[in-house]
Parts: C-alpha cells; sequence; structure tokens
C-alpha cells in the first residue's frame, strides 16, 4: 500500500469513529481499550470509568454471530463466531445495547466525557 493511500484509509477510520461508527479491530485508538467477552450468549461486565476517546474489544467466544448494537442506532457491530471487534468511543452518553440475533442479550454501557 502506498503512503498516500495509507493515510486516505487512515482519515476515513478516523472520519468513522468521530461518527460513532464502529470500526475493525486493527484500527488505532487513541484511548484507554478494554476488553469485553461475549459467551454462553451473554455480554460480560461493561467496564467502568470508560471515557469518550476510550475503545472496547468485545470478543465473541460463542459459535455463533453476535452483535454490540446500540437502541439510539449510533453504532453496530458485527461479530462472528470466536473473533472480535472493536469499537471506539468517541461520545459521551448512556448507551443501551442488544444483540440484533438474541434478543434477550442486553447491556447499559456508560461513557463518561
Amino acid at each position: 500500500m502506498t503512503r498516500s493511500r495509507g493515510l486516505a484509509v487512515r482519515a476515513s477510520l478516523l472520519a468513522m469513529a468521530a461518527l460513532g461508527f464502529a470500526v475493525p479491530a486493527g484500527a488505532a485508538s487513541a484511548g484507554q481499550q478494554y476488553v469485553v467477552s461475549i459467551a454462553n450468549m451473554a455480554y460480560g461486565a461493561m467496564p467502568a470509568g470508560v471515557k469518550a476517546g476510550d475503545s472496547i474489544v468485545f470478543v465473541n467466544k460463542d459459535s455463533v454471530p453476535h452483535t454490540v448494537t446500540a437502541r439510539d442506532h449510533s453504532f453496530d457491530l458485527r461479530i462472528g463466531p470466536g473473533q472480535r471487534g472493536r469499537l471506539n468511543l468517541t461520545k459521551a452518553g448512556t448507551y443501551q445495547i442488544y444483540c440484533i440475533f438474541h434478543a434477550p442479550m442486553r447491556a447499559t454501557l456508560a461513557v463518561g466525557g
């Protein structure tokens, strides 16, 4: 990949993150990184003290796909079985999240400013 194309890709990922979109797990993040496991059809505990600029890597330990979807439609991270995905948090707020494939999977994520 050429340097200019690499910079363009990075700029696109940063723009997506600034708009609150989930970006691929390999993308850069500026703040603290947390890890949340998804196992036995449930999200693990959401981390405390998360702030805008931090990221959460969700690790799907189940044999089926899951999502980390915000009820307010601000993000929708899709994670295949045995995969991981990074959610870069750009905006403070309290997010009600759920899995679009498994209605009982729900959690609350609080993001400070």
